[in-house]
């Protein structure tokens, strides 16, 4: 985790909630998936905009990102410097406030001149709720740590690590989804719906055929 995420909030409701210089217009979005644009916030000079950049980490020294391991997750731990199939869950907070993700980001530069700016989400141990489902969960912000967090002139790297802590209990809601989230072309409200108990136990119960390996490079989350 955190392997696909829904992002809805409306852009006009972005700008208001993170005092953004900028707007930019994108439809709601129910299965964000790696390699896909994804909506981050930075400030610069006190000065915050929001940028569609790649999901998937690649710094900077990297001379070719395709030998490069897709980095999607981030250990808070480690900043510095369960395996097998799971069921998906769909996790809100509680409140159905929007959440806010810590994050990291970098911009690649090829021989060429070209530029890409990548990013990748900051993960922590699970807190009371989530840890019955998942053994890492993102370093939500809450509050002033949004405004910590950004202003990467007066916070540096171990202050900054000390705001990436789970959420405390109670702040958190799932239910499980559909196994079409881990297809990369599906999306649509109906992804986050919770699963019956019927459409639940069918899941469960259908065989997993084998898939073949096609080239290309790994995807990892770096827990």
């Amino acid at each position: 985790m955190c392997g696909r995420y829904a992002a809805t909030l409306p852009p006009e409701m972005m700008v208001e909630l993170f005092n953004l210089l900028n707007q930019i217009d994108f439809p709601p979005r129910y299965n964000i998936a790696p390699t896909q644009p994804i909506a981050v916030i930075w400030e610069q000079s006190g000065r915050r905009t929001i940028q569609l950049v790649r999901w998937g980490f690649v710094p900077g020294w990297v001379k070719d990102p395709r030998a490069f391991s897709l980095l999607i997750n981030a250990r808070a731990e480690t900043m510095k410097g369960k395996d097998g199939v799971r069921r998906p869950y769909y996790i809100p907070m509680a409140d159905d406030s929007p959440m806010v993700f810590a994050g990291l980001y970098a911009t690649w530069s090829g021989p060429d001149g070209e530029e890409v700016d990548t990013a990748c989400i900051v993960t922590v141990e699970p807190n009371l709720e989530i840890s019955s489902i998942y053994d890492r969960m993102p370093a939500m912000l809450q509050g002033e740590a949004v405004d910590l967090w950004l202003n990467t002139r007066e916070i540096d790297t171990r202050a900054a690590t000390q705001l990436a802590l789970p959420l405390p209990p109670g702040s958190l809601k799932y239910h499980p989804v559909g196994k079409a989230v881990g297809r990369t072309d599906a999306d649509g409200p109906e992804l986050i719906r919770p699963l019956t108990e019927a459409k639940l136990a069918a899941e469960e119960v259908k065989p997993v055929k084998p898939r073949k390996v096609v080239g290309g490079g790994d995807q990892h989350d770096l827990l």
